[in-house]
């Protein structure tokens, strides 16, 4: 389905919405279209939302952000989260803040249906302070002091990948960070995808395969769906947008106007490529650099 229906049809108000990608593969077509359907008092779960949450944010959909950390990378400070913090502009926001990996732990706990997991690595910090979710116990084995992360199921999680089949089994290299532990632990999952393939070529390479269909609800076609960050093999990262981004929305007005410009008047991501226009794409088009072949072969 296209993103205008898979966004109408599972991100409901209020809901708890995951979003894949670290530095690499951001499901900015699918945010964008939660923006311009503009569903009201989420929460953002993802250990970097990078600028897909800070225009979230600046839309005003966002009651809290559950992150480990938010900024414009490569750049400085995320503009629309700094005012709703300081400011409550254009709401205020709750947080929950997390390292990368207690946020993944959250996850991956819910992935794998038990209460909560243990780890070490919050003990001693300023987490240990200010995380109100975070709970300790002595280790019966060891008796070792250990911190209690407890699990988390989003409602919705938005991913993007370089490739999937009509049937959602999806494939992804390069950085894919917790694209597995956001799928499998929210309770519906959007793909938007480079590529739509045969599920042949999905069973020949069966180690890049992220997600299998059976978690997926819907499947949406969206080439450069990932612009500003990147997709290994199909585009580099645009560094001058994120530059771009920050100059524009340092204020409520600039946010407006990028929201304006950028999500409401474009209106579809083919619409959105047409602005950034053909020279810009392709600059940021790589060269090839393919991969050996392996031989699956089996016995029959």
């Amino acid at each position: 389905m296209d993103a205008k229906e898979a966004v109408s049809k599972f991100v409901a108000d209020g809901s708890i919405v995951f979003l894949g990608g670290f530095g690499h593969l951001y499901p900015y077509s699918l945010a964008h279209e939660v923006i311009r359907q503009g569903k009201k008092d989420l929460v953002l779960c993802k250990h970097s939302p990078e600028l897909a949450g800070d225009q979230m944010i600046g839309a005003g959909l966002v009651r809290k952000v559950i992150f480990g950390w938010f900024g414009n990378p490569g750049v400085g400070l995320s503009n629309a989260l700094r005012r709703a913090v300081e400011k409550g502009v254009p709401r205020r926001i709750e947080l929950e803040e997390h390292s990368h990996f207690t946020l993944t732990l959250r996850l991956r706990a819910g992935a794998m249906n038990v209460p909560f997991l243990p780890t070490r690595t919050a003990i001693g910090s300023d987490l240990e302070k200010y995380n109100k979710e975070f709970k300790f116990i002595d280790c019966p084995f060891t008796g070792q002091k250990l911190c209690l992360v407890p699990a988390i199921n989003p409602d919705v999680a938005l991913i993007h990948v370089q490739r999937a089949d009509i049937e959602g089994n999806s494939q992804a290299w390069g950085i894919v960070a917790d694209l597995k532990e956001g799928a499998f632990s929210s309770s519906k999952v959007i793909v938007s995808t480079e590529d739509i393939v045969p599920t042949e070529m999905i069973r020949r390479d069966p180690n890049r395969t992220v997600i299998p269909g059976f978690r997926v609800d819907a499947v949406v076609h969206e080439p450069w769906g990932a612009h500003p960050s990147y997709a290994q093999g199909y585009y580099d990262r645009d560094n001058e947008f994120y530059f771009e981004y920050d100059q524009m929305t340092r204020d409520v007005d600039g946010m407006n106007r990028f929201l304006k410009e950028w999500v409401f008047d474009t209106g579809t991501r083919t619409a959105y490529l047409k602005k950034l226009g053909v020279e810009r794409l392709l600059k940021l088009k790589p060269k090839p650099f393919p991969g050996y072949a392996v031989d699956y072969g089996y016995y029959t």
